[in-house]
Order: structure tokens, then C-alpha cells, then sequence
């Protein structure tokens, strides 16, 4: 018969140790197991937004402008027909609202694409489409450089949605962002 350990502090000690070991070689392991695949998912979330926000185009020329990731769109005559800026706000209700905004080459709004967001679900989530052209508050077709974007009860153009001011805020924040960088990179 075996003998049983005893339950003295430096075999706990010992043990809490291996299991601590094996757990972090678990956890490092399905790290580095998952992190090319969350890694390729982002990146074709990412060219897929891009190609919605953008009008069409032939070639795509990708330029960092003050760390901000900024997509040029041409056409078969290499003439400009779009920006495509990532952006975001940290002012969000549930934290960061990050989004891809497409401007054509005069510098309207012509789409955009939420990309991150941890909004409250029926409330501020909605801002996928709340902000599109069909959408209350609708966004599509105005230059933030004529008239900086924000909501009505702050004296602005934009419906906000409807119980997520804070959310439409932070949208209207992530979207006059990224036309400040588009306007830099002209």
C-alpha cells in the first residue's frame, strides 16, 4: 500500500506550484494556437469594411498617417476616389467604439463599418445601421468639415439613438476623428 503524503505547508507549496505550471503551459500554448487565426479573422473584417465604405476602385494604396491606418482608393486612371480611415472613441458606454469611415474624394461621409464595439445589445449596438443612409441618423452624404458631426441635443444635425446618447456621441467623435485624419492626409 501506498504511502500518503503528508499535508505539511511545503508540499502544498510544491503542489500549487506544479498545477500553476502546467495551467500557464495550457494558456500559453492555446495562445500561441489561436492567435494567427484571431489575427486573419481581423484582417478580413478589417478589407471587408474597407470595400463597403469605399465608392469603387481599381487599386488600393495603404498610408499610416500619425499612427492612424488610412486606405487610399483609386480608379483605373489612378484618380482618387476614396479614403478609408480606421478610427474610434474611448468615450463609448461600454468603452472603446471603433469604426472604418469611407469619404469620397470631395470629403462626404460615403460609409462606414463598426468594427469594435462593446455597446449595450438593442441600445447602442444599433449604431451599425442607425448611422447608415436608410438609418434615423443618417451620417451618409455630409461633410464633417462643413459642419463638425454631432448630436442634436448638443446642438448638432445627428438623431442620436434613442436611449444611447453617450454611444452616438462617441460614434459622432470616432467618425469627425477620422475625417481630421483625412483632411491631414491630403
Amino acid at each position: 500500500m501506498a504511502k500518503k503524503a503528508q499535508s505539511t505547508l511545503v508540499n502544498m507549496l510544491l503542489s500549487l506550484t506544479v498545477i500553476a505550471i502546467v495551467a500557464a503551459a495550457v494558456l500559453a500554448l492555446v495562445s500561441a494556437v489561436t492567435k494567427e487565426p484571431i489575427a486573419a479573422a481581423e484582417a478580413a473584417k478589417k478589407e471587408a469594411a474597407i470595400k463597403k465604405v469605399l465608392p469603387q476602385f481599381a487599386t488600393l494604396e495603404e498610408k499610416t498617417i500619425d499612427g492612424i491606418n488610412c486606405n487610399y482608393g483609386y480608379d483605373a486612371n489612378n484618380e482618387l476616389v476614396g479614403v478609408a480611415v480606421e478610427s474610434s472613441s474611448e468615450k463609448g458606454f461600454g468603452g472603446r467604439l471603433g469604426v472604418m469611415v469611407g469619404f469620397d474624394a470631395a470629403g462626404q461621409v460615403y460609409g462606414y463599418e463598426v468594427l469594435q464595439t462593446n455597446e449595450t445589445p438593442g441600445l447602442g449596438a444599433k449604431a451599425a445601421d442607425w448611422f447608415q443612409k436608410d438609418g434615423k441618423g443618417c451620417i451618409i452624404g455630409k461633410n464633417p468639415g462643413e459642419t463638425k458631426l454631432s448630436v442634436k441635443k448638443d446642438g448638432g444635425e445627428v438623431d442620436a439613438i434613442s436611449g444611447s446618447t453617450i454611444t452616438s456621441r462617441a460614434f459622432c467623435e470616432a467618425v469627425n476623428n477620422a475625417y481630421e485624419t483625412f483632411e491631414k492626409g491630403k
